[in-house]
């Protein structure tokens, strides 16, 4: 039965790596928008997922994990290896012989004679080898380490759509600034026409004698100050076009032209369904979760450290010259029995991490919650303050008209025109500024439930 097991959760591995693989290995071709094509929003999302490199780098981080999960099975399936030696050496030997006499003399002497014998011998011994071996039943401690390896290139599969979907967000922040800015030059350019036109007008009371030189100075002033807040909208628009193309992945000086969505679109939330979608989609509460998995079994695999492994193994080959056959068969089971506390404190460790892990997926839940929570707050906010701004324009541009009749008719002052004229352009770019973060703040709904 724990074959079977094993059996399946090979097949189950090599299906995942070979399905992975063919996923790393796809290269995505860049979309580049053609020259003069007005983008929508959505085109150009599409261009930055294909495009940009960090999805083509989370993509490599997940093949790597993939790979980690071969590794760590590859303990469960034969281990096959060879082995060719050849040695050969000299070997030196020296012995010591004596013989004597004994010659009785009147002084007694002792005469004795010796000699040594020295002998050289070679040798040489070649030895190949085929070994095989293979683990026959380890208590599920390589199980457990190819499913925590699992559960962890899984939480790399997510970091993946982590980051779709911030590159989804910071496109839709780029293309609303974007839009922000060329809509600051309309109000801009507007600007300066009313404020040419009251210097004319200004000049025409002059040279008949109705008005001071005073008025004609305050009326240049006006346009001077609107020329430059124009030539700032300006600049602001080609900043926010290069951050719009930097978020694609494009060129940088791109001509990138866009669609205007910045309008004013009623939207109705439903907080419960937006939390619990939020906590079906987000990945990071995904991650969150398979971490925790990963840390269950790593604790498991550590906990089954304290059994034994069983293996067989077995060789064939041959040696010497004529390499004669030999083979051999072997079983092995393999105890450690003490290790100086080193099993028991990696269980320890391992049981501490699975205790912080489910932590962390609390956490991450409440994080989650709160941002969705926040999210809808600015939403909410920016509907608000959209009305507001566009009830202020109304009545901003109606006091202009006045004043401005009152001026023509030689009742009003340059002072109260212009006062008059500025609080209208600051209106316009009240509300300006209200929809684009209206539009932002539905972009980051959207992201704070999982959505791209």
């Amino acid at each position: 039965m724990a074959n079977f097991r094993i059996i399946l959760a090979v097949a189950a591995i090599i299906g995942f790596g070979f399905t992975g693989a063919a996923w790393a290995q796809q290269t995505p071709s860049p979309l580049q928008p053609a020259p003069g094509r007005v983008l929508t929003l959505d085109e150009c999302i599409a261009i930055a997922l294909e495009a940009q490199p960090r999805i083509q780098a989370t993509l490599a981080d997940y093949a790597a994990a993939r790979y980690r999960v071969n590794q760590a099975l590859a303990p469960l399936l034969p281990q096959l290896s060879g082995l060719v030696s050849a040695t050969a050496g000299e070997t030196w030997s020296a012995g010591t012989s004596a013989s004597g006499r004994t010659i009785s003399a009147v002084n007694q002497q002792t005469a004795r004679h010796s000699f040594s014998v020295s002998n050289k011998q070679f040798s040489d011994t070649f030895l190949a080898q085929v070994q095989l071996s293979q683990l026959l039943f380890d208590f599920g401690k390589t199980l457990a380490a190819t499913d925590a390896s699992r559960k962890l290139a899984e939480v790399a599969v997510e970091d993946v759509e982590l980051q779709r979907q911030l590159i989804a967000l910071a496109v839709k922040e780029a293309y609303t600034n974007t839009l922000f800015s060329q809509r600051l030059i309309r109000v801009q350019e507007q600007a300066v026409e009313r404020a040419e036109l009251n210097l004319r007008s200004a000049k025409g009371f002059f040279d008949v004698g109705t008005r001071p030189k005073s008025d004609v100075a305050r009326a240049e002033v006006d346009v001077a100050n609107a020329r430059v807040d124009l030539i700032r909208a300006r600049n602001a628009s080609r900043s926010a076009i290069v951050a719009l193309n930097i978020a694609m992945a494009i060129g940088v000086d791109s001509p990138t032209k866009i669609v205007d969505n910045l309008i004013y679109e009623a939207f109705t939330m439903d907080r419960l369904q937006l939390r619990g979608e939020a906590l079906r989609q987000r990945p990071e509460y995904r991650q969150a979760r398979l971490r925790a998995a990963a840390a269950e079994a790593t604790e498991r695999q550590t906990f089954r450290n304290f059994f034994p492994d069983i293996s067989g193994s077995g060789t064939y080959g041959g040696t010497q010259s004529q390499l004669n056959e030999e083979w051999t068969l072997g079983l092995t089971l393999s105890w450690s029995i003490f290790d100086g506390g080193s099993r028991i404190a990696r269980y320890q460790e391992a049981k501490a991490n699975v205790e912080g892990a489910r932590a962390r997926v609390k956490s991450t839940e409440l994080d989650i919650l709160q941002n969705v929570e926040q999210a809808e707050i600015a939403v909410e906010e920016a509907q608000e303050r959209i009305q507001a701004a566009q009830a202020l324009v109304a009545s901003a541009q109606e006091n202009f008209r006045l004043a401005q009749g009152r001026f023509d008719a030689g009742v009003g002052t340059i002072l109260e025109l212009t006062d008059a004229q500025l609080a209208f352009t600051q209106a316009q770019n009240t509300e300006s500024q209200a929809l684009a973060d209206y539009r932002i703040a539905l972009a980051r709904l959207d992201r704070s439930v999982g959505r791209r």
